[in-house]
């Protein structure tokens, strides 16, 4: 039998060691009304892209391979842009919807994308900083900025990561060397 001081010593200990368990822990900040009311109308304009036949009958042209980011970063998926919306600001006309491949064989959306070609760094849009300057990667392609949201994918890099670990090109979808 334990004496009473010795089972109000591991009580002592027991909460001592959940204190900072149970410690109050604080709360992400909340974005901007103004970002969230932008954030909800990208949601709501790009919900009907989440069958790509959608998108390519919007104008989003698919790029045929996945795109694998940077070792360690994780992935992008499969970029489908419309050039029409480069420079756009506004969170219902992304430059590029990203999908990537599900396990019935399909593809979904997750992630959308602005680009600016212009010179200088465009305003935050979802109260994020676009990423850049970026060099072009095709011939004729300008220098550039992109803000990527995971908008339709949770990103444990974060809602504007460039990359998704969670995400993966299967073997034999990406751009050969």
């Amino acid at each position: 039998m334990i004496p009473v001081a010795g089972l109000l010593a591991l009580a002592a200990l027991a909460l001592a060691g959940a204190a900072p368990a149970l410690a109050p822990q604080a709360p992400a900040p909340a974005p901007a009304p103004a970002d969230s009311l932008q954030l909800a109308a990208a949601y709501r304009a790009t919900a009907k892209y989440q069958h790509t036949r959608t998108a390519t009958a919007a104008g989003y042209v698919p790029d045929t391979y996945c795109v694998p980011g940077k070792p360690g970063a994780g992935g992008l998926g499969y970029p489908h842009f419309n050039h029409a919306h480069d420079d756009s600001r506004d969170p219902s006309k992304p430059t590029a919807l990203i999908y990537e491949d599900d396990v019935r064989g399909s593809r979904r959306l997750v992630a959308l994308e602005w680009t600016s070609t212009g010179p200088n760094r465009p305003a935050n849009l979802f109260g994020a900083a676009f990423n850049g300057p970026i060099p072009g990667k095709f011939p004729g392609q300008p220098a550039h900025y992109t803000l990527r949201v995971w908008l339709w994918k949770e990103n444990p890099s974060g809602r504007f990561a460039l990359y998704n670990p969670d995400v993966r090109c299967r073997p034999g979808t990406t751009r050969p060397a």
